[in-house]
């Protein structure tokens, strides 16, 4: 029997990959809604930023070793580009609120882009700028813009998280409204049965 809400697996097998990585509030929100995008492939919870070696789940949350919250999305960029990646980012999170995403509370929620490419850089700089020019969002973007450094993969279990746990109260709360988010701003990224 399928997984509840289980999301499609990657279908750019073919052509090689290029690597976002972004933090936007808890990882599961955006855990959920990159497998969704046509031309991604794999999305890893992870945690980046911060100056602890070797983080756990429960260190993070704690808000001590400076990570953030952040997912690693392989993507085809003859499918799917870097810009589009960043449109439904800052779609699904609030990039106005510094080290918040509503009631979670912390520099590991913080809103970041961390760069793989000069070119991914100069491309978050200049979204942030056309979305603040088009007065999209009442308050200021927070939104930091620094070079990926050390990743850290996340534990197992945060992989899939919605899927396998749509019933959990933050999932129903938060997770899924923020993907039907995703499915209705954004519906010409979706992936076939997404």
């Amino acid at each position: 029997m399928p997984v509840p809400d289980a999301h499609p697996k990657s279908d750019n097998t073919q052509t090689p990959a290029e690597t976002a990585v972004l933090a936007g509030g808890c990882f599961w929100c955006l855990e959920a809604v990159y497998p969704r995008v046509r031309g991604v492939g794999a999305v890893k919870s992870g945690y980046t930023g911060g100056h602890v070696a070797n983080p756990g789940y429960e260190q993070v949350c704690q808000g001590g070793t400076g990570h953030a919250e952040a997912v690693r999305v392989d993507f085809n960029p003859s499918v799917v580009s870097f810009g589009d990646l960043l449109d439904i980012f800052f779609t699904i999170h609030d990039p106005t609120t510094l080290n918040r995403q509503g009631a979670d509370v912390g520099t590991q929620y913080r809103s970041a882009v961390f760069w793989t490419t000069a070119g991914q850089r100069d491309q978050a700089r200049r979204k942030i700028r056309e979305i603040e020019a088009a007065g999209i969002w009442e308050n200021p973007i927070v939104t930091q813009i620094e070079e990926l450094g050390e990743w850290y993969p996340a534990e197992a279990y945060h992989d899939d998280y919605l899927a396998l746990n749509p019933r959990q109260p933050y999932c129903a709360a938060v997770v899924a409204p923020k993907v039907a988010k995703f499915r209705q701003r954004h519906r010409h990224l979706l992936k076939r049965g997404a």
